[in-house]
């Protein structure tokens, strides 16, 4: 399956469009990667706990918008968007990834 931000596959004729494909994932941060996020935020530096769960989510949200397109007869996706948010409480405990992209059939 083919995934492209862009609204064509280089060398490839999109024959036909098959309608949407999205692919959702709702992540829950556990309390130890909140805490180290925390000090992180505090003194400074990347949090690897957060980075992990970012990087785990998109790629389950990215693998259910193949099984989408595929389950709508498609061979590629055209214009991926991804979006990802922080949800639940104060300042947020877990990460909402979403990707949507036009499914078609190229050749």
């Amino acid at each position: 399956m083919i995934v492209t931000t862009t609204n064509t596959v280089p060398g490839m004729e999109v024959v036909e469009y098959k309608g949407l494909a999205t692919g959702e994932v709702v992540a829950g941060i556990n309390v130890i990667k909140d805490i180290g996020a925390g000090l992180r935020n505090f003194f400074g530096g990347r949090s690897a706990g957060y980075e992990e769960e970012l990087i785990r989510a998109r790629n389950q949200a990215l693998e259910e918008l193949k099984q989408n397109a595929a389950k709508l007869g498609a061979n590629a996706v055209i214009g991926l968007s991804v979006d990802v948010e922080s949800i639940g409480g104060q300042g947020g405990s877990m990460l909402f990834v979403s990707v949507v992209g036009t499914a078609v059939v190229v050749k």
